[in-house]
């Protein structure tokens, strides 16, 4: 029996997965966790409107129902292509046909102060670790009397204009105009400022030039500060600065101005393009070696003289592509060439209001909402979430609140408690 290991269980290697359960294939998944990781709603576990645990899925409760997989908890350090072994920190595994599949990291663009006070959202982690940052500057501002010291720890600055920057800004005014103003009555609603950042003159680029404006009146409506052709150069614990020598004092600055190829596409011997991303064949394998597929933000494929963006429907492609393709090899048959089917983009902005383009319809408002809650519920893994995700959902949208506003990570050292 042939031997597929898939390096990654993000969206590609979950679809690559699915296409060769059951098919006469030895399947062997490889992820530095356990479990599927839903990124698209990162952001709402960071403002408290979503629990960690219902946009993640255990792995092996995937394999259970898939026959001929197996899941293999490690950390994948080397590719030895000659040798057909993946290196990982459980030592060699030999394998007839490799996906890769490992995602992507944030790209600070070697801005080295950036990347050492920005934070960002890739990993479960990191959600939490923002949301604890984003609460707790609010505990703290009860206490600050200087005003413009509580005026700092109240800024938020989000670089980045894409879809993740905008959802996080919308997500982030909610939380404070609707929640935390009444959790903290003691601070005035008008020193927290939310600041959108976007380098270019235009945020959401994918969309058409009519949701984009609509995307940016929304976002000022509802109190998000949009900055666009501003640039950040500079960051320092307690504040940034722009380009032009703006200095904003901020105790938050969340990074979403660009990804890169995550670092194991660094340690492959293989020839790389912009962003560190390995370059492939229209069939989605490497030159040299037609039994190794690179699929999801690791992949730099070209369509129609274009590159394929990094997002989750190019990975879900491809993902099935590389099944089907090593399916089809071991048939004896060929299948065409690798094409991206776009289906169009969207961008949630606030309650009740996104934007949305698909088959040359363009939505906004309550019914592009609709429809991006429908999709990410279809392709959010396992039912429990779903249901846990749309209770919190339709409990915040009738009442306008969040349940989950917990700071769960206390400062370190002895207790600075002191009596008389």
């Amino acid at each position: 029996m042939k031997r597929v290991i898939i390096v990654g269980m993000g969206f590609g290697g979950i679809r690559a997965a699915r296409e060769l359960a059951g098919k006469g294939m030895e399947v062997v998944m490889l992820d530095r966790n356990n479990y599927h990781l839903f990124q698209p709603l990162l952001y709402q576990v960071a403002t408290a409107a979503l629990e960690q645990e219902s946009i993640a899925y255990p792995i092996r409760a995937m394999a259970r129902r898939w026959p001929e997989t197996r899941f293999r908890l490690a950390e994948v350090c080397g590719v030895d292509l000659e040798g057909k072994r993946v290196m990982t920190s459980e030592g060699p595994m030999e394998y007839d046909y490799l996906i890769v599949s490992a995602g992507s990291e944030t790209n600070y663009f070697g801005m080295t102060s950036i990347a050492e006070h920005a934070y960002d959202l890739k990993k479960l982690e990191h959600a939490e670790t923002l949301r604890n940052q984003i609460l707790g500057l609010f505990e703290r501002a009860v206490k600050e009397h200087d005003p413009a010291k509580r005026r700092a720890m109240l800024t938020f600055v989000i670089v980045g204009g894409g879809p993740t920057g905008v959802e996080f800004s919308g997500a982030l005014v909610e939380l404070v105009r609707y929640v935390l103003a009444k959790d903290y009555p003691e601070l005035s609603i008008t020193e927290c400022r939310v600041m959108l950042v976007e380098a270019s003159g235009s945020i959401l680029i994918s969309q058409p030039e009519n949701l984009r404006k609509y995307a940016v009146d929304r976002l000022r409506r509802m109190g998000v500060e949009v900055l666009l052709n501003t640039a950040v150069s500079d960051a320092a614990p307690e504040h940034v600065i722009f380009k032009d020598g703006t200095i904003i004092p901020t105790h938050t600055l969340f990074w979403s101005a660009g990804v890169k190829a995550a670092p194991l596409a660094g340690v492959l011997d293989l020839p790389k393009a912009g962003g560190g991303r390995i370059k492939v064949k229209p069939d989605l394998t490497v030159e040299g070696h037609p039994e190794v597929y690179i699929v999801g933000d690791m992949a730099c494929c070209e369509q129609d003289g274009a590159v394929l963006p990094m997002v989750a429907p190019v990975a879900m492609q491809m993902g099935s592509y590389a099944g089907k393709s090593i399916l089809a090899r071991q048939a004896e048959r060929e299948l065409p060439p690798f094409r991206y089917k776009d289906k169009g983009s969207m961008a949630t902005i606030g309650r009740s209001s996104a934007v949305a383009s698909a088959f040359g319809f363009h939505l906004s408002g309550y019914l592009a909402w609709m429809a991006w809650l429908g999709l990410h519920l279809m392709y959010l893994v396992g039912f429990r979430n779903r249901i846990l995700v749309i209770m919190n959902w339709g409990w915040y949208y009738l009442f306008h609140e969040r349940q989950v506003r917990l700071i769960t990570m206390q400062e370190s050292g002895p207790p600075k408690c002191t009596w008389k």
